[in-house]
Protein backbone atom coordinates (compact mmCIF):
# COMPACT_ATOMS: atom_id res chain seq x y z
CA UNK A 1 0.00 0.00 0.00
CA UNK A 2 2.73 2.07 1.31
CA UNK A 3 4.62 1.36 -2.18
CA UNK A 4 1.56 2.46 -4.18
CA UNK A 5 1.18 5.64 -3.13
CA UNK A 6 4.75 6.85 -2.94
CA UNK A 7 4.67 5.21 -6.66
CA UNK A 8 1.74 7.85 -7.22
CA UNK A 9 3.20 10.52 -5.57
CA UNK A 10 6.48 9.74 -7.61
CA UNK A 11 4.26 9.67 -10.83
CA UNK A 12 2.78 12.88 -10.33
CA UNK A 13 6.45 14.99 -9.90
CA UNK A 14 7.39 13.40 -12.97
CA UNK A 15 4.57 14.53 -14.70
CA UNK A 16 4.24 18.14 -12.98
CA UNK A 17 7.95 17.83 -14.00
CA UNK A 18 7.55 17.12 -17.94
CA UNK A 19 4.76 19.94 -17.64
CA UNK A 20 6.92 22.45 -16.44
CA UNK A 21 9.70 21.58 -19.18
CA UNK A 22 7.03 22.17 -21.15
CA UNK A 23 5.10 25.45 -20.47
CA UNK A 24 7.82 27.01 -18.65
CA UNK A 25 11.41 25.45 -19.39
CA UNK A 26 11.32 25.87 -22.62
CA UNK A 27 10.55 28.94 -23.49
CA UNK A 28 13.37 30.93 -21.57
CA UNK A 29 15.22 28.52 -23.39
CA UNK A 30 14.62 29.89 -26.24
CA UNK A 31 14.49 33.58 -25.59
CA UNK A 32 10.67 33.02 -24.92
CA UNK A 33 7.74 33.64 -26.78
CA UNK A 34 8.30 35.49 -29.83
CA UNK A 35 5.97 38.93 -29.59
CA UNK A 36 4.54 39.73 -33.51
CA UNK A 37 6.21 42.83 -34.57
CA UNK A 38 4.49 46.47 -34.30
CA UNK A 39 4.73 48.06 -36.91
CA UNK A 40 4.08 52.02 -36.78
CA UNK A 41 1.37 53.65 -38.67
CA UNK A 42 3.05 57.02 -41.06
CA UNK A 43 2.08 60.15 -39.66
CA UNK A 44 -0.26 61.75 -42.71
CA UNK A 45 2.07 63.95 -44.29
CA UNK A 46 1.34 67.54 -44.47
CA UNK A 47 0.37 69.04 -47.90
CA UNK A 48 3.60 71.44 -48.84
CA UNK A 49 3.03 75.49 -47.87
CA UNK A 50 2.07 77.71 -51.18
CA UNK A 51 5.67 79.23 -52.03
CA UNK A 52 5.79 82.74 -51.16
CA UNK A 53 5.17 85.31 -53.67
CA UNK A 54 6.09 88.70 -54.52
CA UNK A 55 4.26 92.15 -56.23
CA UNK A 56 5.93 92.98 -59.68
CA UNK A 57 5.35 95.33 -62.23
CA UNK A 58 5.12 93.51 -66.02
CA UNK A 59 5.01 95.07 -69.05
CA UNK A 60 2.69 94.33 -71.70
CA UNK A 61 1.75 96.34 -75.26
CA UNK A 62 -1.02 99.04 -74.36
CA UNK A 63 -4.09 99.30 -76.12
CA UNK A 64 -2.68 101.70 -78.56
CA UNK A 65 -0.27 99.39 -79.95
CA UNK A 66 2.34 102.01 -79.62
CA UNK A 67 3.64 101.86 -75.90
CA UNK A 68 3.57 99.61 -72.96
CA UNK A 69 1.57 99.35 -70.05
CA UNK A 70 2.60 98.46 -66.30
CA UNK A 71 0.88 95.78 -64.43
CA UNK A 72 1.13 94.62 -60.94
CA UNK A 73 1.22 90.54 -60.79
CA UNK A 74 2.18 88.26 -58.31
CA UNK A 75 5.26 86.15 -59.20
CA UNK A 76 7.15 83.63 -56.77
CA UNK A 77 10.03 84.84 -54.40
CA UNK A 78 13.52 84.11 -55.45
CA UNK A 79 16.28 83.95 -52.96
CA UNK A 80 19.04 86.18 -54.15
CA UNK A 81 19.28 88.92 -56.80
CA UNK A 82 19.49 86.46 -59.35
CA UNK A 83 16.82 83.98 -58.64
CA UNK A 84 14.51 86.69 -58.54
CA UNK A 85 15.50 88.12 -61.70
CA UNK A 86 14.90 84.95 -63.49
CA UNK A 87 11.27 84.73 -62.22
CA UNK A 88 10.48 88.20 -62.80
CA UNK A 89 11.85 87.37 -66.44
CA UNK A 90 10.17 84.26 -66.58
CA UNK A 91 7.08 85.68 -65.61
CA UNK A 92 7.36 88.72 -68.15
CA UNK A 93 7.99 85.46 -70.76
CA UNK A 94 4.59 83.64 -69.86
CA UNK A 95 1.91 83.78 -72.19
CA UNK A 96 -1.10 85.77 -71.25
CA UNK A 97 -4.41 85.59 -71.85
CA UNK A 98 -7.08 88.75 -72.83
CA UNK A 99 -7.11 91.75 -72.38
CA UNK A 100 -3.12 91.80 -72.05
CA UNK A 101 -1.42 91.23 -75.29
CA UNK A 102 2.65 90.36 -74.91
CA UNK A 103 5.33 91.84 -77.17
CA UNK A 104 7.34 88.85 -76.44
CA UNK A 105 7.01 86.47 -79.45
CA UNK A 106 5.30 83.07 -78.59
CA UNK A 107 7.51 79.95 -77.37
CA UNK A 108 10.30 82.68 -76.10
CA UNK A 109 12.32 81.06 -72.91
CA UNK A 110 15.13 81.85 -70.47
CA UNK A 111 17.95 79.94 -70.75
CA UNK A 112 20.42 82.10 -68.80
CA UNK A 113 20.81 84.92 -66.32
CA UNK A 114 23.69 86.56 -64.58
CA UNK A 115 24.23 90.03 -63.01
CA UNK A 116 27.97 92.05 -62.59
CA UNK A 117 29.28 93.46 -59.79
CA UNK A 118 28.63 96.69 -61.08
CA UNK A 119 24.63 95.93 -62.15
CA UNK A 120 24.60 94.86 -65.58
CA UNK A 121 22.18 91.76 -66.31
CA UNK A 122 22.77 89.46 -69.42
CA UNK A 123 19.62 87.81 -70.11
CA UNK A 124 19.64 84.90 -72.28
CA UNK A 125 16.80 84.12 -74.22
CA UNK A 126 15.83 80.97 -76.73
CA UNK A 127 16.04 82.22 -80.43
CA UNK A 128 12.60 82.34 -80.78
CA UNK A 129 12.71 86.09 -79.66
CA UNK A 130 14.53 86.31 -83.37
CA UNK A 131 12.50 84.03 -85.74
CA UNK A 132 9.03 84.46 -84.15
CA UNK A 133 9.02 88.35 -84.30
CA UNK A 134 6.78 90.10 -86.27
CA UNK A 135 9.53 92.88 -87.46
CA UNK A 136 9.49 96.67 -88.06
CA UNK A 137 10.87 98.96 -85.55
CA UNK A 138 8.30 99.76 -83.16
CA UNK A 139 7.47 95.83 -82.65
CA UNK A 140 11.55 95.51 -81.95
CA UNK A 141 11.61 98.33 -79.44
CA UNK A 142 8.48 96.93 -77.28
CA UNK A 143 9.98 93.79 -77.08
CA UNK A 144 13.60 94.68 -76.25
CA UNK A 145 12.71 97.35 -72.91
CA UNK A 146 9.42 94.92 -72.12
CA UNK A 147 12.55 92.81 -70.57
CA UNK A 148 14.62 95.79 -69.76
CA UNK A 149 12.47 97.47 -68.20
CA UNK A 150 10.96 94.38 -65.94
CA UNK A 151 14.33 93.56 -64.66
CA UNK A 152 15.43 97.55 -63.98
CA UNK A 153 11.69 98.45 -62.80
CA UNK A 154 11.14 95.84 -59.81
CA UNK A 155 15.49 95.63 -59.23
CA UNK A 156 16.87 98.82 -58.21
CA UNK A 157 20.04 96.95 -58.19
CA UNK A 158 19.99 96.37 -61.89
CA UNK A 159 20.73 98.95 -64.16
CA UNK A 160 21.17 98.02 -67.64
CA UNK A 161 20.11 95.02 -69.20
CA UNK A 162 21.98 93.05 -72.19
CA UNK A 163 19.95 90.74 -74.34
CA UNK A 164 21.59 87.74 -75.73
CA UNK A 165 19.99 85.02 -77.85
CA UNK A 166 21.48 81.15 -77.47
CA UNK A 167 23.72 82.22 -75.37
CA UNK A 168 25.67 84.63 -78.20
CA UNK A 169 25.68 88.50 -78.42
CA UNK A 170 23.16 89.59 -81.50
CA UNK A 171 23.30 92.67 -83.11
CA UNK A 172 19.79 93.03 -83.53
CA UNK A 173 16.55 91.28 -83.18
CA UNK A 174 14.32 92.54 -86.47
CA UNK A 175 17.46 94.99 -87.73
CA UNK A 176 16.64 98.35 -86.07
CA UNK A 177 17.63 98.37 -82.42
CA UNK A 178 21.14 97.99 -81.82
CA UNK A 179 22.04 95.00 -78.54
CA UNK A 180 25.48 95.05 -78.67
CA UNK A 181 25.38 96.82 -75.06
CA UNK A 182 23.69 96.80 -72.16
CA UNK A 183 20.48 98.98 -72.13
CA UNK A 184 19.28 101.20 -69.71
CA UNK A 185 15.96 101.84 -68.56
CA UNK A 186 13.91 103.55 -70.73
CA UNK A 187 9.71 104.64 -69.09
CA UNK A 188 9.27 107.05 -72.08
CA UNK A 189 7.59 103.60 -73.62
CA UNK A 190 5.13 102.86 -70.84
CA UNK A 191 1.87 105.02 -71.27
CA UNK A 192 0.88 106.32 -67.65
CA UNK A 193 -2.45 103.73 -67.10
CA UNK A 194 -2.67 99.91 -66.70
CA UNK A 195 -5.43 97.53 -67.20
CA UNK A 196 -6.63 95.31 -64.88
CA UNK A 197 -4.52 92.47 -64.36
CA UNK A 198 -6.59 88.77 -65.76
CA UNK A 199 -6.97 87.67 -62.46
CA UNK A 200 -8.80 90.95 -61.38
CA UNK A 201 -10.89 91.75 -64.69
CA UNK A 202 -12.07 95.59 -64.75
CA UNK A 203 -15.60 95.65 -63.28
CA UNK A 204 -17.71 97.22 -67.08
CA UNK A 205 -18.59 100.51 -66.56
CA UNK A 206 -22.72 100.78 -65.72
CA UNK A 207 -24.61 102.37 -68.89
CA UNK A 208 -24.45 106.20 -68.65
CA UNK A 209 -28.50 106.82 -68.14
CA UNK A 210 -30.13 109.20 -71.04
CA UNK A 211 -30.14 112.91 -69.73
CA UNK A 212 -34.33 114.29 -69.69
CA UNK A 213 -35.44 116.24 -72.42
CA UNK A 214 -35.25 120.11 -71.83
CA UNK A 215 -38.72 121.26 -71.67
CA UNK A 216 -38.85 124.51 -73.38
CA UNK A 217 -40.04 127.43 -70.87
CA UNK A 218 -43.71 128.27 -71.11
CA UNK A 219 -44.68 132.16 -70.68
CA UNK A 220 -47.94 134.14 -69.50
Amino acid sequence: MIQRVFGGIGLGLIAGGLAWLIFAGLPQWYGGPRQPAMVASAAPVPPPLPGRKIRAQLFYVADDGASLVGVEREIPYGEGAIAQAKEIITAQLAPVSDPLVSAIPMGTTLQALFITNTGEAFVDVSPEIMFAHPGGSLNEMLTIYTLVDALTANMPAVTSVQLLVSGKEVETLAGHVDLRRPLARNMEWVADTAPAAPDAPATPNAPTPPAEPTRPTQTP
